[in-house]
């Protein structure tokens, strides 16, 4: 976050619609086994990169972190899940040929257990998520999809995860079409 300008203030993720989140790590079991996780711990930042320059596969942002000296994952957010499906299984992107290595060696019984690898994956529905961001620069789901002033969604959590997308547009259709009867009338 060096560099990102602090947004002061309150502020919520501008998210609308369902959120697709991936969260994706390595954990090194033997240290000393460095020839086995290091390819694996390098081929993340690879994988960054390459979806980077196409930002039509569908990585709208991601966020690296650690949980230990031995686990490390990002947490990324994408546009949808076909979108994240197809990243996945297209065989021209780094992703397909990193896990055809992994399976390879699994077949051959060289897996040795130096690096464990794991993800989970979840759509979440609007209005079971919300965000709250106090002096931050855009981050997580805000630096995926824009950030807004926390009153534009709500102050509480419960009012911004009472938030619907739709509901705005809805409404303000409703007045207009209230206002049209009225003069009619």
């Amino acid at each position: 976050m060096p560099g990102q300008s602090v947004t002061a203030g309150r502020t919520t993720a501008a998210a609308e619609g369902d959120v697709t989140v991936l969260l994706i790590g390595m954990r090194i079991n033997h240290f000393w086994a460095v020839h086995h996780w290091l390819p694996v711990f390098l081929a993340m930042p690879r994988m960054l990169r390459e979806l980077g320059k196409n930002p039509d596969r569908g990585l709208l942002g991601h966020v690296l972190l650690t949980a230990s000296p031995r686990t490390y994952y990002v947490v990324q957010y994408w546009e949808s899940k076909e979108k994240l499906y197809r990243y996945a299984h297209s065989p021209d992107m780094f992703h397909h040929r990193a896990w055809a290595i992994i399976n390879r060696k699994e077949r051959a019984g060289k897996v040795r257990g130096h690096v464990g690898l794991w993800h989970e994956a979840y759509v979440v529905p609007e209005g079971a998520y919300e965000a709250i961001y106090a002096d931050m620069p855009a981050f997580g789901l805000a630096a995926a999809h824009g950030q807004v002033p926390l009153d534009k969604r709500g102050r509480r959590a419960r009012d911004r995860f009472a938030y619907r997308s739709g509901e705005k547009a809805a409404r303000g259709e409703a007045a207009s079409k209230g206002e049209a009867a009225s003069k009619e009338a």
